[in-house]
């Protein structure tokens, strides 16, 4: 939808009442100060206990939240059991033995000779295929949702277009909740930088707008599988 200039004159009728009624035009330099250090500072809301908890009980708390939103989870010792894994999916739900993926080098280096039998695509989905495989940029205990960055690597479409959408969660990379995700996608692209999109996936996509009737697939996959590899450092939290 685009604005037309009428919206934006009442907008900025609306701002100057406020401004009027406050004594204030904007401008000022301590006020712009306190915006510019609240959004430098990334203030954080209340927390909620449930997922401050040891490592290990991360883990649980994240299999745990993963299943209760309707998806289905598998703990592999090894991101070598990945391809193994990938094809016992497609087997048990006798899907084509074909898979698509992004150009994530985690991906890209794993032992798919070791299935021969699974056919192996790289990039983004155009909607033809049945299942697709991405990496999370990290998982959270509180709700049981994968975080995806987009780009290459991992293509924002294969959140969306094919039926079976799988994702490898690495262990080390699940954290107790939002707020230490955004602090590591900040740390991990820099100050002032983020990626195109950040999609935060709990679950299938589901509806129950029609009658109530809770709909799978609706805006998106059907199925959503978890691959959890390895398990949380000693010592980490």
């Amino acid at each position: 939808m685009t604005s037309s200039s009428s919206d934006h004159s009442s907008r900025d009728v609306v701002f100057a009442s406020v401004r009027r009624a406050l004594g204030v035009n904007g401008a000022e330099a301590p006020r712009r100060q306190a915006v510019a250090d609240r959004i430098a500072g990334h203030p954080e809301g209340v927390i909620p206990a449930r997922a401050q908890l040891p490592a290990d009980e991360q883990i649980a708390l994240f299999k745990a939240m993963v299943e209760a939103a309707a998806a289905t989870l598998v703990h592999l010792p090894d991101a070598a059991a990945v391809p193994g894994a990938v094809a016992a999916y497609l087997r048990a739900r006798n899907l084509p033995m074909s898979i698509l993926r992004g150009a994530d080098p985690r991906l890209a280096g794993l032992p798919w000779q070791d299935e021969p039998a699974l056919d192996v695509w790289i990039g983004p989905s155009d909607g033809r295929q049945l299942a697709g495989l991405s990496h999370a940029f990290a998982g959270i205990a509180e709700s049981g949702t994968v975080v995806m960055l987009s780009g290459p690597d991992n293509p924002s479409t294969l959140n969306l277009l094919p039926d079976h959408h799988l994702v490898v969660v690495d262990a080390r990379d699940v954290t107790g909740t939002y707020e230490e995700v955004w602090t590591r996608i900040r740390a991990a692209y820099g100050p002032g930088t983020l990626p195109r999109t950040v999609n935060w996936i709990t679950g299938p996509s589901r509806s129950a707008d029609i009658e109530q009737t809770l709909l799978l697939g609706a805006h998106g996959p059907r199925s959503l599988h978890v691959l959890l590899v390895g398990e949380m450092p000693a010592g980490e939290a």
